[in-house]
């Protein structure tokens, strides 16, 4: 029981970095019917970009800065990182995607693929092939709940993430550019009719679901350590995955995925040798991939979309 407590610590945290970046994946789709393959490089950029800011201030590994500067420091490096990430997005989307809007839907599908690479030429030019240390400046206390341990690193991402997840999904449920997003993904053509500016309520949503990534960037590296230019491609695959699990253009649906495939990948970590070769560490990416095909094949929609006739 201890164990598998431990591994639900573990899943939360990382379920929550997951969370993070499929809602940004389910955004994009459920006003534009993107699948933006480009998000999970923005992503890597925002850990990159967080590097960045802490060199300015001259923090490296090996520095340990104290109450307001710590506090000060953290939230200039995630608040520089979402930003950053978030006017990324808007220039991406006004370059690579607003010019096809009307193109069949490969052409923005093959774009979204070549933004992808470009930034992962960009990160690797720009740091290298190999990892980047990420400088762990937040103290790194260990809490005890019986024999359960819950690092103070832990405790953080996954309050970040649980707040920004709230923050947005107010954002699109009580105000009035939430309620035009919400009416551009349900009907674009009627919403331009009705007096909302569909240009802009799209690089909205590219500007949120962007600096979401910027967050989750700057979180991922607080609790792995480091970081690198391929780190993008891999868990926006596994964030994608999570937006289809739960529901793609659901936002509660993505950070339910988000949940569920941390949780996953904990777990998977426990099936002993006996059951699989090697134990189950090395079979967690197959063991997710399995899991979201028997779900699509009872609900093709997610857990928690709903099945929309094709749009015309």
């Amino acid at each position: 029981m201890t164990l598998l407590l431990q591994e639900l610590v573990v899943g939360l945290s990382t379920g929550a970095i997951y969370a993070l970046i499929a809602l940004g994946y389910t955004m994009v789709y459920g006003i534009i019917e993107l699948i933006n393959f480009a998000h999970g490089d923005v992503f890597m950029i925002g850990s990159l970009i967080s590097i960045a800011i802490f060199g300015v201030f001259g923090i490296n590994a090996a520095s340990q800065p104290q109450g307001l500067a710590l506090v000060g420091l953290m939230l200039v490096a995630c608040l520089g990182s979402m930003l950053f990430c978030a006017l990324l997005g808007v220039v991406i989307e006004r370059i690579a995607y607003r010019p096809l809007r009307n193109a069949p839907r490969l052409a923005p599908l093959i774009t979204a693929i070549g933004v992808s690479l470009i930034l992962e030429d960009i990160g690797k030019l720009w740091k290298g092939v190999s990892n980047v240390s990420f400088p762990q400046i937040f103290p790194s206390t260990t809490y005890y709940i019986g024999d359960v341990s819950i690092s103070s690193v832990n405790i953080l991402v996954f309050v970040v993430a649980v707040v920004l997840m709230i923050a947005l999904q107010l954002f699109v449920s009580r105000t009035r550019t939430g309620r035009a997003m919400r009416a551009v993904a349900q009907d674009r053509e009627a919403a331009a009719l009705m007096g909302v500016n569909v240009d802009r309520i799209i690089s909205i949503t590219f500007f949120i679901g962007s600096g979401l990534a910027g967050a989750a960037g700057f979180i991922y590296g607080l609790q792995y350590g480091s970081t690198i230019f391929s780190i993008g491609l891999y868990l926006g695959l596994i964030a994608f995955t999570a937006a289809v699990l739960g529901g793609i253009g659901n936002l509660v649906g993505a950070m339910l995925g988000g949940i569920l495939i941390g949780l996953i990948e904990a777990f998977a970590t426990l099936i002993p040798s006996s059951i699989l070769p090697h134990g189950g560490a090395p079979w967690h990416d197959a063991i997710i991939f399995a899991v979201l095909i028997l779900i699509l094949v009872f609900r093709p929609s997610g857990l928690l979309g709903q099945q929309t006739p094709e749009k015309v």
